[in-house]
């Protein structure tokens, strides 16, 4: 049951944590919509091949999830106020 849990945290945590890293970096880069959406979406390779590692490495289930949860709510924090929702 662990290794499922675990396969679940990379896959779909990963996947959400890179989703938001892509959007956030796609509206915070300086340079032209285009450019700014191709580099960070390459760049979301690395961070979802990361977030897999880190659901693996972790030193259990829970600290996995926690930590990958932790990262999807910076990040969507950070889209939230480059999206011009600042107080």
């Amino acid at each position: 049951m662990g290794i499922a849990l675990r396969v679940l945290a990379g896959a779909g945590g990963g996947y959400a944590v890179a989703a938001l890293f892509t959007a956030a970096l796609s509206l915070g880069l300086p340079m032209p919509r285009a450019e700014a959406v191709l580099t960070a979406t390459m760049a979301s390779f690395a961070v979802y091949a990361a977030a897999i590692v880190w659901a693996f490495a972790a030193p259990d289930v829970l600290r996995a999830w926690a930590g990958l949860a932790a990262v999807a709510a910076a990040l969507a924090l950070v889209l939230f106020l480059l999206q011009g929702h600042l107080p």
